[in-house]
């Protein structure tokens, strides 16, 4: 073959390649480029790998019933393992830009809640029985008929509420926001800064990454997002170099001593699937399963309704396209959570990250989760990333998100009061399940005094009954005696 043939079937393949990729994951027709797709792959990954770090240190200082402790190296290698399997499935099965993690909350459900009850095996039985409940819920089609059943302007506000709360999480990481320790003494159970000022360098590092990333997004510059990650990464290591920095918080901005670091998988498989059920009784357990299913669920339900109504992929109803695949891949994620011993994986806000950076598609999951792979082999060298750096990216995202508040009927009472108790209930209490809950209960309450509760679904009033169940469940178990 002559050296002109190889050149042409090379400019042949490489553009059929390129389209076909393009095609399997529809680039193009959602309005985005690989470009941004890489992009927002980056940002996602940067804006949660606090998670390699945070992860292990919950679950790794917590002692179930005989007072045994899992080890902080193979809970950074399963937290990464799965953070990386999970998300590139749910990019090639999903194709939405929303990467997966063991979840926040739900991991100190297990290691506070569940393992002092019982061993740590059993504890992770009980996340895979979760999760293979939630799968049932959703070949059944009960988990994704839920989600058909919200109204459209209740939707747009947990769209809403989820950017305030994102925002709040930047803050808070950042430490611009911190949580006065005598609340009790006090008028507000928050503040500015950790002495009611800002102070400090990390602080001056986590302002002007705010500040940055706002200017380039009202100069809408491509990759403002992640400019700003890396340019405040750039400066908070030169910072903590010259200056007399006391602490970063959870991750400090210095090269490590070691780039690689072997991955330890000893923790896979570690699980009992029914071994609670001897330890802790089956009334006990239920609530347990109960609550944690809640939880899982109504989170993702948020979190997948959020980021996709700032991708722009909900359709003229209100649905996210193929929502049936991505709800069963979120439970699988739970399942291989409690099998790896990483407790339940789920769908990360922070995706909202790459969604506001442009990723459109599953194409963001396949780098987001190539990073996480990566972690497995680089943890000390992908964590220099300080929370002052990528925070003013969630900040950014909670801006975007909020500005569906426009959507929303004002004047409409039984819309009005229940989106405003979503959107509230959230930041407020630090947990989308709690403003999901308020707001359905809402609405079936300012619907059924309206004279209107035939409006309203059938789905709807049985999963508010559950939510009464939820917001109630201490003094049910307290009837109980359990």
């Amino acid at each position: 073959m002559s050296e002109a043939q190889k050149t042409a079937r090379a400019q042949d393949a490489g553009p059929s390649t390129v389209t076909g990729v393009d095609r399997f994951f529809r680039i193009t027709e959602r309005g985005s480029t690989f470009g941004r797709e890489i992009r927002g792959g980056f940002a996602t990954f940067f804006t949660m790998a606090y998670i390699l770090v945070l992860n292990p240190l919950i679950l790794g200082s917590a002692k179930d019933k005989s007072g045994e402790q899992l080890d902080p190296v193979q809970l950074t290698t399963a937290t990464a393992l799965v953070a990386a399997v999970m998300t590139i499935v749910m990019g090639v099965g999903g194709n939405l830009p929303l990467a997966l993690a063991a979840g926040l909350g739900l991991n100190a459900v297990v290691a506070f809640q569940l393992a002092p009850l019982m061993s740590w095996d059993d504890a992770m039985g009980l996340i895979v029985l979760e999760g293979l409940l939630i799968c049932v819920l959703v070949v059944t089609g009960l988990r994704e008929a839920v989600m058909h059943a919200i109204p459209q302007q209740l939707k747009q506000a947990i769209s809403v509420g989820i950017g305030l709360f994102i925002a709040l999480i930047g803050f808070v990481d950042a430490g611009f926001v911190t949580r006065i320790p005598d609340a009790a003494n006090t008028t507000v159970p928050v503040q500015l800064g950790s002495t009611g000022t800002l102070a400090g360098w990390p602080m001056l590092v986590f302002c002007a990454g705010v500040l940055l990333t706002i200017a380039l997004l009202a100069r809408k510059v491509r990759g403002a997002i992640l400019i700003s990650i890396v340019t405040m990464t750039v400066v908070a290591l030169v910072v903590n170099a010259l200056a007399d920095v006391k602490t970063w918080g959870l991750t400090t901005p210095e090269w490590p001593g070691q780039v690689v670091d072997a991955p330890d998988f000893g923790l896979l498989g570690q699980f009992s699937l029914f071994g609670a059920f001897g330890q802790v009784g089956v009334v006990t357990v239920v609530l347990l399963v109960f609550t944690l299913i809640l939880s899982d669920f109504f989170d993702t339900m948020g979190t997948v309704v959020g980021v996709s109504a700032e991708a722009g992929l909900l359709d003229e109803d209100g649905k996210v396209p193929g929502l049936g695949g991505v709800l069963l891949i979120d439970g699988a994620a739970a399942v291989a959570g409690g099998a790896a011993s990483a407790s339940s994986a789920t769908s990360y806000i922070e995706s909202a990250a790459g969604v506001g950076e442009g990723a459109r598609t599953g194409f963001a999951n396949l780098v987001t989760g190539s990073l996480f792979g990566l972690a497995l082999f680089l943890t000390p060298l992908l964590t220099i990333v300080p929370l002052q750096a990528a925070a003013p990216a969630l900040v950014a995202v909670g801006f975007l998100m909020m500005t569906q508040v426009r959507h929303i009927d004002w004047e409409r009472y039984e819309i009005a009061i229940p989106a405003f108790l979503t959107i509230a209930v959230m930041p407020f209490t630090y947990s989308i399940t709690n403003g999901i809950g308020a707001g359905f209960l809402a609405y079936v309450l300012v619907k059924t005094v309206l004279g209107r509760a035939k409006e309203v679904h059938w789905l709807l009033w049985g999963t508010s009954a559950l939510f009464l169940v939820y917001f109630a469940i201490d003094p049910i178990e307290q009837l109980l005696g359990v």
